[in-house]
């Protein structure tokens, strides 16, 4: 009897799966899955541990009240499901997943990614527009604070740069500093990125991201979230949504956190879940430096290159990143694939006074260059290398260098 169940289980979980591959038609299986989601007071675990104890998850559709009480959900939530809510709610929230063209994608989905089902309550449902298949592809989450020194942008920029290149998926939050400039850095290198919301995936935040989101999604990218459609930025949706980014990824690396940052909820999470954990280095006097120089101390792998991370990489993930990278880039021996172009004397001129550390005001440039550029030479340096990439603008007029 016991292998006979084993078996229907199985053959439940294979249907799930090709269902999933297939067009978005409703299907029985992962309507029960959103069911299950969109049940009040039910959380991953609680689902999870109910679903083993089924044959087939729609079967929730035909229980008893009292057999509903018996996987152990609460009251509330076992009237939901038995009074029919639970479904019109996921007929409901079906009907608007078609109609943003995203997708479900659920724990008996063979497009369920493999690393997230490792981690101790995996969301049982993931809302994901874009690509599906990019969520089981070897990644790393770049995390870090919203509110970064000139050297953390860089450093989150040019690491995610560097590893995009070489077909390390970026994930991140898409929050406001390091996360952004992570996505970023995936971009300029011409690759997907993977961008893991707090919110359901039709509600941008921030709102100055959604042309970053659309971007992402532009270039074969996705946008994941085990939150329903409509979801708004709750604070408490941040602290959970941090387990999904480092269950994805092979390693997670901090790149500018304060010593009570959220960054900090993801860097435990990627010891709890047994993941690498990597941390770029930081001036000891800036706050923002606290936590990535207190990983290290704890064992966290110091980041400085792309080469930190990729010597530190499971051999399996490093050989099939290398199988799938272009020529040029097995003979690359330089910390980034993408050439500078020759600068005009005045260029650099200017990119030499430039730090990417520490920002200059437009006026702090001009005094000291005035004995070899005129101002408008100055301006037109500037405009030419941000316009190159080579610098980049802040607020007031200053400038940084771009690494």
């Amino acid at each position: 009897m016991q292998f006979q169940d084993t078996r229907i289980k199985t053959m439940s979980t294979l249907a799930e799966g090709a269902a999933c591959a297939a067009a978005p038609e409703l299907d029985e299986e992962r309507l029960a899955w959103l069911a299950l989601a969109l049940a009040p007071g039910l959380g991953p675990k609680r689902i999870l541990d109910a679903v083993k104890e089924l044959e087939a998850v729609s079967q929730i559709f035909t229980l008893s009240l009292t057999a509903l009480e018996g996987l152990r959900f609460p009251a509330g939530a076992a009237q939901f499901i038995f009074d029919g809510k639970a479904r019109h709610a996921a007929e409901a929230e079906w009907a608007r997943v078609a109609a943003q063209g995203a997708t479900v994608v659920t724990c008996g989905c063979a497009a369920y990614p493999e690393r997230l089902k490792e981690i101790y309550d995996p969301p049982p449902v993931l809302w994901v527009r874009g690509s599906v298949e990019l969520l089981s592809r070897p990644g790393i989450a770049v995390v870090g604070t919203r509110h970064p020194t000139p050297y953390g942008s860089g450093m989150a920029e040019m690491l995610a740069r560097d590893l995009a290149a070489r077909r390390l998926l970026i994930i991140s939050g898409m929050a406001r500093g390091v996360d952004s400039c992570a996505h970023r850095g995936a971009l300029v290198a011409r690759t997907p990125t993977v961008a893991v919301w707090g919110t359901g995936i039709d509600v941008v935040y921030p709102k100055e991201n959604k042309k970053l989101a659309e971007e992402i999604l532009a270039q074969g990218g996705a946008i994941v979230s085990e939150l329903p459609m409509g979801t708004f930025p709750a604070p408490q949706n941040f602290p959970r949504r941090n387990r999904i980014l480092s269950g994805l990824s092979v390693g997670v690396l901090v790149v500018e956190a304060a010593e009570n940052s959220g960054t900090r909820v993801t860097a435990r999470c990627a010891a709890e879940q047994n993941r690498d954990l990597f941390a770029v280095p930081g001036n000891v006097t800036s706050k923002g430096s606290w936590t990535p120089n207190t990983l290290i101390k704890q064992g966290a792998k110091l980041t400085a290159t792309w080469e930190d991370v990729w010597e530190e990489l499971p051999s399996q993930v490093r050989l099939e990143l290398e199988a799938e990278a272009p020529a040029e880039s097995k003979s690359e021996t330089t910390a980034s694939l993408l050439p500078d172009p020759a600068l005009r004397p005045e260029e650099s001129i200017v990119l030499e006074v430039l730090r990417a550390d520490d920002s200059l005001q437009i006026d702090e440039i001009l005094e000291i260059l005035e004995m070899q550029l005129t101002s408008s030479e100055v301006f037109t340096a500037l405009f030419e290398l941000e316009m190159a990439g080579r610098v980049r603008c802040l607020p007031g007029k200053n400038y940084v260098r771009t690494m």
